[in-house]
């Protein structure tokens, strides 16, 4: 069982539109409303993928019963944490070209007890999980070691702790040393202090947050694939994509694809990258299915090109 934490959670509403113009008035060609957070999306995936997964969220409102009643219709255990404010609500705008806009609500304030009861549902629902995927911004009232607390908590009970969130929440956890982080280039880059440019660059900066304490780093780069470092290696991957409808959600499936295929080594990795082509390539947040993968399209070499460019360099 994967056992999914997203103290943030949404409500995703996303339009496609054939182009997003300032001031007019912009008619949507399609419309879905998903559950959204990061780790709500790596539920579904694994869901999606015919495993056992449970979801923790703290869910309050009306956004966060018809949340509850979303993922229960997908056959995804929720175990909810009441809340007195409101779960937030998301809007993406996907144009037709690929590119996505994307309005993110701040969400709710947790209370001190609402935090600490989060924290005894996560401990109660992870003795049966194998991983513990935290993901997502922290939501106010959560203090920025919040994540790193997990992680010490779950490695007492003998859990593994996959993580992916960003800024100081992920500079605090590193020091309790996730069994794996996944952050994309911007993240990477803004861990490290430095910006990258070439795929070197990015394996440079993943050698380096082993360094600050995670056992592993999935990093997503992108266009151009993925890199996984970790005791065992460095395994650089690619997939090839024909068209991209919405990434939304696909660095979320691409992490339940890992875990799914065990959560370390070249296996994992092209598990990771088929899940996150297959998302691209549907609308929404959709999550794929073992019928939209495409394993032969993945390419995994150890062979890591130090010199290649990054289509979109981090800052």
């Amino acid at each position: 069982m994967i056992l999914t934490v997203t103290p943030n959670p949404s409500l995703d509403r996303t339009y496609e539109v054939q182009a997003l113009k300032r001031g007019e008035v912009i008619r949507a060609e399609t419309e879905r409303m998903d559950p959204g957070g990061k780790g709500v999306n790596v539920s579904r995936a694994v869901a999606a993928a015919g495993r056992r997964t449970v979801a923790v969220l703290p869910l309050g409102g009306a956004p966060g019963a018809l949340i509850a009643d979303l993922l229960d219709a997908q056959g995804i255990e929720v175990a909810p944490v009441p809340i007195t404010g409101s779960t937030r609500s998301n809007i993406a705008l996907a144009e037709a070209d690929g590119v996505l806009t994307k309005i993110n609500a701040p969400g709710p304030e947790l209370s001190p007890a609402e935090q600490e009861l989060l924290l005894d549902t996560v401990r109660e629902q992870s003795r049966d999980a194998d991983w513990i995927a935290c993901c997502g911004s922290l939501p106010r009232g959560l203090a920025p070691a919040w994540y790193a607390d997990v992680v010490t908590r779950a490695h007492a009970g003998g859990a593994r702790i996959a993580l992916d969130t960003s800024g100081r929440a992920l500079l605090e956890a590193l020091r309790a040393r996730p069994d794996v982080v996944k952050p994309n280039a911007e993240e990477l880059a803004e861990a490290v202090g430095r910006p990258l440019a070439t795929v070197g660059d990015a394996l440079k900066a993943a050698e380096q947050v082993r360094g600050m304490g995670a056992r592993a780093v999935l990093a997503s780069l992108g266009a151009d694939g993925q890199l996984l470092v970790e005791d065992t290696g460095a395994w650089f991957a690619t997939a090839r994509v024909d068209t991209v409808r919405s990434n939304v959600g696909a660095g979320d499936s691409s992490l339940a694809g890992f875990l799914i295929a065990g959560g370390s080594g070249p296996e994992a990795l092209a598990s990771a990258v088929a899940h996150g082509a297959a998302a691209v390539q549907l609308p929404g947040s959709v999550m794929p299915t073992p019928g939209d993968l495409d394993p032969a399209a993945v390419t995994v070499t150890a062979e890591i090109p130090l010199d290649r460019e990054l289509t979109e360099p981090a800052p």
